[in-house]
């Protein structure tokens, strides 16, 4: 039987991924805000979390994320960049706080987050995968 080498991910799966990578963050901020009994709507999630949607732009673009929208490791690289990005935007761009209790918190809720979907869909949805090997 002759099969096709792949072409790249599923064209399901690429569209879909940075919208969850988006609901990550959103879930994320509002989390924080939640536990710090912070009240507020949705332009202050909005605000709290743009330094970091934007740093998730720039890290798909740099990393070229849409190549293996689903793998775990993709979660992975975005997190790092994201959190980096997005604390340093953070600190300097917004002028809020950056404090190291916050980076910690940030950088593995964000990985979860970005690793836990990812792992959801390798696991209950290979064929929404990019390489259902991970």
């Amino acid at each position: 039987m002759n099969r096709r080498p792949s072409m790249g991910p599923s064209l399901a799966a690429m569209p879909i991924a940075p919208l969850f990578d988006v609901a990550a963050i959103v879930v994320f901020v509002a989390l924080g805000r939640r536990s710090h009994d912070e009240g507020g709507g949705i332009g202050e999630v909005v605000e709290i979390a743009a330094p970091f949607l934007i740093a998730l732009g720039v890290a798909w673009a740099v990393l070229c994320a849409w190549r293996a929208p689903t793998k775990p490791s993709t979660g992975v690289h975005l997190a790092i960049v994201t959190v980096g990005v997005g604390q340093t935007l953070r600190n300097l761009v917004f002028e809020r706080g950056t404090a190291v209790a916050f980076i910690i918190v940030s950088a593995v809720m964000v990985t979860a987050l970005f690793v836990g979907w990812r792992l959801v869909v390798q696991r209950w949805f290979p064929r929404f995968a990019s390489d259902p090997t991970g």
